[in-house]
């Protein structure tokens, strides 16, 4: 007995994509004929294509405002759902398109947060691309690692997360080591923040947790000066500002024009302090011994020639002493 597929209403339901190519056009270039233009084809059927559209959808799509249209509300909508739709449906196809050729150049995605691209990934990436050129990276940074884009898939994540997700193979990286960090010309403006009980008094920049929801833990001021037995809330009634933010590169570049003390992270700070730039004003530190940092590969493109070079040159970067140790 031959068994019968039920339609499926979602596809069937699907507007022309002819149809939605074409209204993508006129709106992104506000215009029939430039959209004609930039597809090849003429001008009354970029029309033809968008009246078809929105007799689908039953309504307006655009204004017409002399030789250039404006979307509607109702455009606006469509048109963003429309866009994103396309652009990962062009970048799906160009990735594939790369996997399946001989000739082209091999990409790898890769995700982490925008401290760890700023200040790890930044200086090292030029050793990585001289030695491979014909592997291009894809750097996309995120502060939220559980909620990405649906159908998302990076070849690696550089996480705090030991399983960032499904079909993933983690790595151990690195432990935090945390301590505070300034200028040199700051500890001189104020020698007072060169104990403990001066840093909790003076002017301190602070990393909030706001939208940091892929970290395994946090450690703020108040944690930090804890773990050293002393009370955040015992600061002084005319202490100068205490600064909260949730970017770590602005907080570093803050410290970096005078503006007070903030926590280091050693992997991302040690070259800072190696120049010079910045400096410890305490001996005291944190160091989180029960916490990785990770990362984490597909599993699927574990024998990939690209992923493989990549990974073994970033433990080797991991592994690798600082020029000063």
């Amino acid at each position: 007995m031959t068994k019968h597929t039920d339609p499926d209403q979602t596809l069937l339901n699907m507007p022309s994509l002819r149809a939605v190519k074409s209204f993508v056009a006129a709106a992104r270039y506000q215009s029939f004929t430039r959209a004609a233009e930039a597809l090849c084809v003429t001008q009354a059927a970029i029309s033809r294509q968008v009246r078809e559209l929105e007799d689908y959808l039953g309504t307006p799509l655009f204004r017409r405002a002399g030789r250039s249209v404006e979307l509607t509300t109702a455009g606006s909508t469509f048109f963003d759902a429309a866009q994103l739709s396309f652009f990962n449906i062009a970048q799906a196809a160009e990735r594939i398109r790369k996997d399946h050729s001989s000739t082209a150049k091999r990409t790898l995605t890769l995700y982490c947060s925008p401290a760890f691209s700023s200040l790890w990934m930044s200086h090292r990436l030029p050793s990585f691309f001289s030695a491979n050129p014909d592997i291009d990276l894809n750097l996309v940074t995120t502060q939220n690692f559980l909620s990405l884009e649906p159908g998302v898939a990076p070849d690696i994540f550089i996480t705090k997360m030991s399983r960032v997700r499904e079909g993933y193979r983690s790595l151990p990286l690195f432990h935090d080591v945390i301590y505070p960090v300034c200028t040199p010309s700051f500890i001189t403006m104020h020698p007072d923040m060169n104990t403990l009980e001066g840093l909790r008094d003076g002017m301190l920049l602070n990393l909030s947790p706001y939208g940091r929801s892929q970290v395994s833990e946090h450690v703020d001021w108040g944690v930090w000066l804890a773990i050293h037995h002393l009370d955040i809330k015992n600061r002084r009634h005319e202490s100068p500002h205490f600064f909260h933010a949730n970017d770590y590169n602005l907080l570093i570049q803050m410290v970096l024009n005078d503006q007070g003390v903030a926590l280091g992270w050693d992997h991302l700070v040690k070259p800072l302090v190696e120049q010079g730039r910045l400096i410890k004003p305490v001996e005291q530190e944190v160091v989180l011994e029960e916490t990785y940092h990770y990362l984490s590969y597909r599993e699927d493109k574990g024998e990939d020639e690209a992923l493989i070079r990549f990974r073994d040159w970033f433990m080797a970067q991991v592994a690798a002493p600082s020029p000063g140790d």
